[in-house]
């Protein structure tokens, strides 16, 4: 990877109530999709006009493999029920930090109301104003603060750290570092900015969304116009 000055002071999204996208590094570009395209035919750019549009042509007709050739590393701060969802994402690389080597801090996805069961999607959720949001978050609070409180017990009487994190919640906010190729990253941006997809990772997706557009706008434009529902 380039490992620019560029690439190391990109800005950083601030995501939920304590979490963050951060772009480390990138390699690549719309025009190395072109490029690695028209390699097929010892070819290589043809003017931006040409190359934009055959950067969409190769989303249109599903010819994905030029977009393998750009690769985006990212550092991402979220909790650990949504960290669960993206590493369904495989293809792509992961490095988490351990709370068997480190001490887990006291920080805890707290949100700001509660959603109901959605009746239609059964594994989804929907705002409602029916919930008493104050006493309910009043609830929620007092069992991270129990659960963080019992982890300290646990290391305080020499409970190893591997054991002790047993107790924390999936609340609990982890980071890691993600390496994804733009054909993977455009898979991910297709399923979780999805309606359907829980609203905590959509609004990380909608980080990644404006990071990618940044790097990538032609790969980007085109994206829109083939995923259109």
């Amino acid at each position: 990877m380039t490992g620019t000055a560029e690439n190391q002071t990109s800005g950083v999204h601030n995501v939920l109530d304590k979490g963050f996208v951060r772009l480390v590094d990138f390699m690549g570009g719309d025009q190395r999709a072109v490029e690695s395209a028209r390699v097929s035919f010892g070819s290589g750019s043809k003017g931006e006009e040409k190359d934009k549009k055959l950067v969409e042509y190769l989303l249109a007709h599903g010819h994905h493999s030029p977009f393998e050739h750009s690769v985006f590393q990212f550092h991402v701060k979220l909790p650990i029920f949504v960290a669960r969802q993206w590493m369904r994402h495989r293809v792509a690389s992961y490095n988490e930090v351990s709370a068997r080597y480190t001490e887990v801090q006291e920080e805890f996805y707290v949100p700001a109301e509660f959603r109901v069961q959605d009746k239609i999607n059964r594994q989804g959720s929907v705002k409602s104003g029916a919930l008493d949001n104050k006493q309910l978050l009043e609830i929620y609070v007092k069992s991270l603060d129990a659960s963080y409180a019992a982890y300290r017990r646990l290391l305080e009487s020499g409970v190893a750290r591997e054991m002790a994190r047993m107790v924390l919640p999936v609340a609990q906010y982890t980071q890691f570092h993600w390496t994804v190729n733009a054909r993977s990253l455009m898979n991910f941006l297709s399923l979780r900015m999805d309606s359907h997809a829980q609203s905590e990772i959509r609004e990380y997706a909608g980080a990644i969304a404006e990071i990618f557009k940044a790097r990538m706008p032609w790969t980007w434009e085109a994206f829109l116009k083939t995923n259109k529902k």
